[in-house]
């Protein structure tokens, strides 16, 4: 009854107190002890192998979205057979961690690792000393750290449980190792769980035809996660590039060489922002209006003018960003902007639009202060020293960036590597020069000409 029952559990938790009662007072004895221990049943859709004949099958979610328990589960599901005595399909794991330490700790001891999943009849026996598991029914799980790849240079198997792969130091070397070491029987598979992390061995994995993937983020296992840690990561990551990749499962890809590296833009994230000098709102506007122009890059930023030049800290308040069908629907936007953040001025590129462009600000608003600044330099060289004040700590942003912090990696200083025009990033360039590099002495380097 319960092995037909693939989605029972939301079935299950979704119904009446009276269908619960009904369906539990059906079970015998023998089904309500085993009904915790058939993954199958309680499983959400991402823990569960996709159907084909795949080599391997690749987990990505955000933290504590069920990876491991998935991975251990699949363990499970390779090693034993109908009975507890009974063979498997495999009969040799690999259990590969970045260490020893974590493949046991996490893999095998954690609250959601094999020893954790197993029923008491199937449970298998830890053997330190050889640093195996060894079930009931004779199948073996042995340990291996990526950190020595050479220990898996003769050793054979039929499955293996890759954990955290995009972490690992020695990533190739460990999983060149291990495919040589997936030799036995007739069709051996390897499970994959990890965070994404744009890593070339991890990217090159997904692009195999012989992958398959399945992706869910944090909150796909809220059921399972205390409420504190979920508001607590909701309201410090939601919107950041590091929230997208560690709560979503998003793989976040940079260009090679890239002049803004995730780790300076997760360093800059804040949740608080202080009383600021000074606010504007910078625009990059489309060359044409119509529905297939570009987007006009619309970022509000402000700066705490504090002590001398070279310590004041800029804060990147608002994307605004529209994808406008007129130049009256961007130069709204714009204009709504500063009146939601009490900004100063507007900042606007009139390379494109030279004399337009004010006219279609004056349209809205005859009143509004604007200043107008024209691009002489190419738009690496006007972004470069941009990304030094990131590099100085100098500039924070605040949640709900992604946008724009996925146009920031794509900069490099042999130019744009991304899609479309970065119109984000021409107008927060735009902005951070108003507020910090116009500001700096003559007599000390600075942007000469923009």
């Amino acid at each position: 009854m319960l092995r037909g029952l693939r989605s029972g559990a939301s079935w299950i938790a979704s119904g009446t107190a009276d269908l619960q009662a009904r369906f539990l007072d059906e079970l015998d004895e023998g089904e309500l002890g085993a009904l915790p221990f058939l993954f199958e049943f309680w499983a959400l859709p991402h823990q569960l192998p996709p159907a084909g004949d795949w080599r391997s099958w690749v987990i990505l979610g955000g933290r504590g979205a069920g990876k491991t328990r998935a991975g251990a589960e699949w363990v499970r599901a390779q090693v034993e057979g109908a009975r507890a005595a009974d063979p498997g399909r495999c009969r040799k794991v690999a259990l590969v961690g970045e260490t020893v330490d974590q493949t046991r700790e996490v893999m095998i001891f954690g609250e959601s690792g094999i020893l954790a999943c197993s029923p008491p009849d199937r449970r298998p026996e830890w053997q330190a000393g050889r640093k195996r598991l060894v079930w009931p029914n004779g199948a073996e799980a042995q340990v291996f750290s990526a950190h020595d790849p050479e220990a898996l240079r003769g050793p054979q198997f039929d499955a293996a449980w890759v954990d955290e792969l995009a972490k690992w130091k020695r990533a190739g070397a460990a999983w060149d190792m291990l495919q040589f070491a997936l030799r036995l029987g007739d069709r051996p598979q390897v499970c994959v769980t990890t965070t994404p992390r744009d890593v070339p061995l991890l990217k090159d994995l997904l692009d195999r035809p012989s992958t398959v993937v399945t992706q869910a983020p944090t909150e796909a296992n809220r059921a399972n996660l205390a409420d504190s840690f979920l508001e607590e990561v909701r309201a410090r990551y939601a919107g950041t590039r590091l929230g997208r990749q560690e709560l979503d499962g998003e793989m976040m890809e940079a260009a090679e060489g890239a002049l803004w590296s995730a780790a300076m833009l997760e360093r800059a994230v804040v949740v608080e922002v202080p009383e600021l000098t000074r606010v504007v709102v910078a625009v990059d506007p489309p060359v044409t209006g119509h529905a297939g122009s570009d987007e006009c890059g619309i970022i509000v930023a402000g700066v705490l003018a504090e002590g001398p030049v070279q310590s004041w800290r800029a804060y990147v308040l608002e994307d605004a960003t529209v994808h406008a069908a007129s130049p009256a629907q961007w130069a709204e936007a714009a204009i709504a902007a500063m009146a939601r953040h009490g900004a100063d001025r507007i900042v606007a590129e009139v390379n494109q639009g030279g004399d337009l462009v004010e006219a279609v600000i004056r349209q809205v608003d005859p009143q509004v202060p604007l200043k107008q600044v024209r691009a002489s330099r190419g738009k690496a060289a006007r972004a470069e020293p941009v990304a030094a004040l990131y590099e100085q700590g100098r500039v924070r942003h605040v949640p709900g960036l992604s946008g724009l912090e996925d146009q920031l990696v794509q900069m490099t200083m042999l130019g744009w590597q991304g899609r479309g025009s970065p119109d984000r990033l021409d107008a927060l360039v735009w902005a951070l020069h108003e507020l910090l590099i116009a500001h700096v002495p003559a007599r000390q380097p600075r942007m000469r000409s923009l």
